[in-house]
């Protein structure tokens, strides 16, 4: 008989905790998001979240949401899905699964699907009635990608650092 612990924490939670930690890394003062893809055998591809593009000061940008659009985040900043699948350097990502904590948007999804990945996780979906995020789902669903909202389980988990 084993002694092996019991309590560990099951992949979708290590992955989920690993795009929510990711997300903090986000500078962003109103939306922290992120995003990890995995393998289908548990391996983590790739990491990513919400932010302005390599060589681009976080100091020189704009982070608020205002009229102007050329002193908005929006034309600036590079979602977590996209800088994901950006940041890996391994190949295909086909048949990946992308754990998120926003659901994505639909330029996100045009990327997730161009990209192979088959499978999405996504924590929050706040804007589920914005016309993004229903062309979104209409495109994933349409292209054969699987969408699921995490399931909590409440376990809470503490890191110190």
């Amino acid at each position: 008989m084993s002694d092996k612990r019991t309590d560990y924490i099951t992949w979708d939670e290590y992955f989920m905790g690993v795009a929510h930690l990711s997300a903090m890394r986000s500078k962003d003062p109103n939306t922290q998001v992120g995003a990890c893809i995995v393998s289908h055998n548990n391996k983590i591809l790739s990491m990513g979240y919400n932010g302005f593009p390599n060589g681009c000061s976080d100091d020189d940008y704009p982070w608020g949401k205002c009229e102007d659009e050329l002193a908005s985040k929006y034309l600036y900043a590079t979602h977590s899905e996209l800088n994901a699948i950006l940041n890996y350097r391994g190949g295909s990502l086909e048949g990946a699964k992308m754990y998120v904590t926003l659901f994505p948007c639909n330029e996100c999804a045009k990327a997730i699907i161009q990209s192979g990945i088959k499978e999405i996780v996504y924590d929050s979906d706040k804007y589920a009635d914005t016309p993004s995020v229903i062309a979104s789902k209409r495109m994933l669903e349409s292209s054969g990608v699987k969408v699921s909202s995490y399931v909590h389980s409440g376990r809470e988990v503490k890191i110190s650092l």
